[in-house]
Formats: structure tokens, sequence, C-alpha cells
């Protein structure tokens, strides 16, 4: 995971490099997202999706009237249920943390405003993931160790994202996005199962 930051960070500074002389933009964004986990090696389970928000920033790179590179800082917060098929019972999972995506963007006017479409990788750190049972019984903090054994998750992710939008002549901007980790969520019981992530998203955004 250290080494997926590095890429990361690479990228960025990459970006910088290039857009010396070129435009810079930046702006604001805030969703309302749909997530859940796409599970294997797990039958008797169903993860069904939740809602949850994010907010953040992003710099735009833009290279050209066609192409940016697009950088933003995320913050999210994300809900799903975890379903035991055989008894119908149900969990609440709640996960905080932030994403690093870094978009290559296509982009081109249409009518008064302008149309795009990005896609690029992702790195992901939580700062809290926990279970809550009915009325809130069960709280089970999934980053924190209990009696000595691994905890349940692991805080990092890494994926790949896609978002599709649309700027208005005011520089509001309504924006699509699908993202899906690659890395397992699990930490304890990860050579058994796997769960990745996979989050739904849309918004507002506003460009300054």
């Amino acid at each position: 995971m250290k080494k997926v930051v590095i890429s990361v960070a690479l990228m960025l500074g990459l970006g910088m490099t290039q857009a010396r002389g070129q435009e810079i933009r930046g702006g604001m964004k805030a969703d309302a997202n749909l997530s859940n986990f796409i599970l294997t090696d797990m039958d008797g389970m169903k993860s069904k999706v939740g809602f949850g928000a994010t907010i953040g920033g992003y710099t735009k790179f833009e290279f050209g009237d066609y192409f940016a590179l697009q950088p933003e800082i995320l913050l999210h917060f994300k809900t799903s249920k975890m379903e035991e098929k055989s008894s119908g019972a149900e969990t609440d999972f709640q996960y905080f943390g932030m994403e690093i995506p870094v978009y290559a963007v296509g982009q081109m006017s249409l009518g008064n405003g302008k149309g795009f479409v990005g896609a690029g990788p992702y790195v992901g750190l939580g700062f809290d993931a926990r279970y809550k049972g009915v009325g809130g019984a069960d709280d089970l903090k999934l980053y924190k160790e209990y009696g000595g054994e691994k905890s349940a998750m692991q805080r990092w992710d890494f994926g790949a994202g896609a978002m599709l939008g649309y700027e208005f002549s005011n520089r509001l901007q309504i924006i699509a996005t699908y993202k899906i980790g690659f890395v397992d969520a699990l930490n304890a019981g990860k050579d058994n199962a796997s769960m990745l992530n996979q989050t739904v998203s849309l918004g507002l955004g506003f460009r300054f």
C-alpha cells in the first residue's frame, strides 16, 4: 500500500510539473452516494446498499481545450447493510474516511456549457468503520484489535473510478461517479473471503 500512495503522489507531482504555463482551476464538490461491498466466498451473506455523503475539493490542470488532469481530496461517510440470508438478520455498516482520486479528463463544449468525462485511480484511507446492530447493540469497531486478534477490516483501499458531468455557463456542475476498490477490505479472514468496496454517487460541483 505504501507503493500505491507513492505512485499517486508521483502522479500529482507530475501533473503539477506539466501544468506550468497551463491553466489551473479549482473547485468544490458535494454529493450523495450509494455504496456496498462485492462479496466473494461469503455465500451466507448479502451486502445491501446504503446512503451516504461526500464533500471535498479539486484542482484541475487544463492542457488545451480538450484534456485535463484533475486530482481531488474527498471526505466521505458511507453506509450499507450486511444481511444473513438464512435468517434475514441485518447489521448496519458505517464508514468514515477520505479518498484521493486522480482523473484524466476529456472535455468539450456542449450548448452554453461544457461536458466532461474522466477516469483514473484512487487511493483511500478509512478513519473509522463499525457494525451496529438493531438499536445500536453490538457496536463493533472494525479497525480495532480485540483480545490481541487482528482487526476485522483494514484501513487502506485502492481502486479505479469514472465520472461523467456537465458544467453550466455559471460554472455550476452536475457530476455522476462510480468507484470500485481492488483491495480486500477484510483483515481477519481475508485468506478465506473478500469484500471489495463499490460506490455510485451523484452531486454538484462549482468551479472557482
